[in-house]
């Protein structure tokens, strides 16, 4: 059996995502038979995304029914790499929201969290100048050191590698920097911190579409970003504004979250709509996006610590689970596509 044979085979697994075969969608790098092995590079770039993984999967079973061996590996493509800006970092994934008090750097935390659950080496950017508080929702106490060369070396944290804002300022101390201070200061954390190889780095966005949203967006390559909303129309109204700013910059929305989406209570169990119902998926909908799911409103999550995400047996942490697969499912459909268009 040559190559050809074994391209032959491959063409009979399919792309869910894509509709198509995945040497047709020019996702096989390359193919060598060697000795009764089938070497396998395929063009998959959302590590533990479990559509890939379902791919990689399906490639093994087709090759190891024509009775090979098979050494498959995931080699990101020369087009979705960017050598100049976060060279080892995979992927940049945005948690933004139109307003304050949505929950977003909750939902940071837990998708970086929920990522490092699955097997992916993540980052955790808390951007947020003015209110950075990932810190406190981690319970983390660990500044970051530096090396001989004034590198910055992150603490980690539930194997998620941390920077925050919070590490550059005093506890109590109020922020009052102009925008070009905060291009200055972000653009210097991103080349000065050792994030080393990462699947994913999960960005925690200041709320709104101000100078940070701005300065990110031109600085780093973004593959996508998740947008965060509560169902109440104040919110949904200043999330659709999100979605037009990353639409102006041609960044890839991943989805849309609806947070504090409802309220079981704990006495009587009865579910209760606190903040409204259905503005989150409406919303989704009129603007032909991904609905990644809405998360109820929990107490539990406002003690910190542990990420909910990393909880058994709870309707809260299985939502969040669930939200980080679609995540990265939709990461690896925006990498996937790029590939395929090329």
């Amino acid at each position: 059996m040559d190559e050809a044979d074994v391209r032959e085979l491959l063409g009979r697994v399919e792309d869910p995502d894509l509709g198509d075969d995945i040497v047709s969608l020019g996702l096989v790098n390359g193919v060598a038979v060697e000795a009764g092995t089938a070497k396998v590079s395929l063009a998959l770039g959302a590590p533990y995304a479990p559509t890939e993984s379902a791919i990689a999967a399906d490639v093994r079973e087709v090759l190891a029914d024509a009775g090979l061996d098979v050494e498959l590996t995931a080699k990101r493509p020369a087009e979705l790499r960017d050598d100049e800006v976060l060279p080892g970092v995979k992927n940049v994934v945005a948690v933004a929201s139109g307003k304050g008090g949505v929950g977003k750097s909750t939902v940071a935390v837990n998708l970086a969290a929920g990522l490092s659950k699955l097997g992916a080496r993540v980052g955790l950017f808390d951007t947020d100048v003015y209110g950075p508080n990932v810190p406190r929702m981690l319970d983390s106490e660990d500044p970051p050191t530096a090396t001989d060369d004034d590198t910055i070396i992150p603490p980690e944290r539930y194997g998620v590698k941390l920077i925050s804002m919070a590490f550059m300022v005093g506890e109590d101390d109020p922020v009052i920097w102009r925008g070009p201070m905060v291009h200055q200061v972000l653009t210097q954390l991103v080349e000065d911190v050792q994030w080393g190889e990462l699947d994913y780095l999960v960005l925690d966005l200041p709320p709104g579409t101000g100078d940070t949203q701005l300065t990110i967006l031109q600085t780093l390559p973004l593959t996508g970003a998740v947008i965060v909303t509560t169902p109440e129309e104040v919110a949904v109204d200043d999330a659709r504004k999100g979605i037009r700013m990353f639409g102006r910059h041609d960044t890839n929305v991943l989805g849309l979250i609806e947070n504090m989406s409802s309220f079981v209570c704990p006495d009587c169990g009865g579910e209760h709509d606190v903040f409204g119902s259905g503005g989150g998926r409406g919303l989704a909908e009129a603007n032909k996006l991904p609905y990644l799911g809405g998360v109820p409103l929990d107490p539990e999550i406002r003690t910190g610590g542990e990420p909910m995400v990393l909880k058994e047996d709870n309707p809260t942490a299985d939502a969040f689970r669930v939200i980080t697969e679609d995540v990265a499912n939709n990461v690896g459909v925006v990498n996937r596509r790029r590939v395929s268009d090329t």
